[in-house]
C-alpha cells in the first residue's frame, strides 16, 4: 500500500485518518464501478434512441458523434477506475496511465466539439494542452522504459 498513507504510524490520529482515506478511496472505486455500469446502459439507450426514430436505422454525423462521446465517457471512467485500483493496490502512482487518461479525456472533448460554437482561441488552447500532454506522455513513457528495460 501507499507509503503516504501507512497503516503503522506513531500518531493514533494520523493512523485513523489514513484508514478513513483508504475507506473513502474504496468507496470511490465502488461508485466508479456504478458509474461505468450506468454509463454503459446510457450508451445503449442513446444508441437505441438514435436508431429507433425516423429515419429508422440511419445515423447522421451528429448521432455518430454523440454515440462516440458516450462511448469515450465510459472508457474514461474505466481508466479512472484502473487508476483508483492501482492506487489502492500498489505503492506506485501510474503516471503514464494518468496522462493517458487525460489525453483520452481531451480527445473526447475534441471529437464532440461543435466548431460553430467555439472560438479559435478555445481550439488553440485545446491544441496547446494536448501538445503538452503528448510531450508529458512521451517523457514519462521514455523514462519508464529506461528504468525497466524488460517492459519493451
Amino acid at each position: 500500500m501507499h507509503e503516504e498513507l501507512p497503516t503503522e504510524h506513531e500518531d493514533r490520529l494520523i493512523r485513523y485518518l489514513h484508514r478513513i482515506i483508504r475507506v473513502a478511496v474504496r468507496f470511490l472505486a465502488i461508485l466508479m464501478s456504478l458509474v461505468i455500469v450506468w454509463g454503459a446502459i446510457y450508451v445503449l439507450v442513446v444508441l437505441y434512441e438514435r436508431l429507433s426514430f425516423p429515419p429508422v436505422w440511419i445515423l447522421d454525423s451528429r448521432d455518430i458523434l454523440d454515440i462516440f462521446g458516450s462511448f469515450l465517457v465510459v472508457l474514461i471512467a474505466v481508466e479512472i477506475f484502473v487508476n483508483i485500483r492501482l492506487y489502492l493496490g500498489t505503492n506506485i502512482i501510474p503516471m503514464q496511465l494518468v496522462v493517458a487518461t487525460a489525453l483520452m479525456a481531451m480527445a473526447r472533448k475534441i471529437i464532440v466539439l461543435d466548431p460553430e460554437k467555439v472560438s479559435p482561441m478555445y481550439v488553440f488552447g485545446f491544441g496547446v494542452v494536448i501538445f503538452a500532454l503528448g510531450i508529458t506522455y512521451w517523457v514519462v513513457s521514455k523514462s519508464s522504459n529506461e528504468r525497466d528495460p524488460d517492459d519493451e
